[in-house]
């Protein structure tokens, strides 16, 4: 699998748990999808 694919992978775990209602101290599980999703969708300009 490509460093793309296994981020995309880690922002849907993330933001699957954002979702079910599991209290987070300090930090926003959906922020952290939300980056994770999008550092993935940009990575082939990162790495080009």
């Amino acid at each position: 699998m490509s460093t793309q694919g296994v981020l995309y992978v880690i922002a849907f775990i993330l933001l699957v748990l954002a979702a079910l209602p599991i209290p987070s101290r300090g930090f926003s599980l959906a922020l952290f999808g939300a980056a994770f999703a999008l550092l993935a969708y940009s990575w082939p300009v990162l790495t080009a």
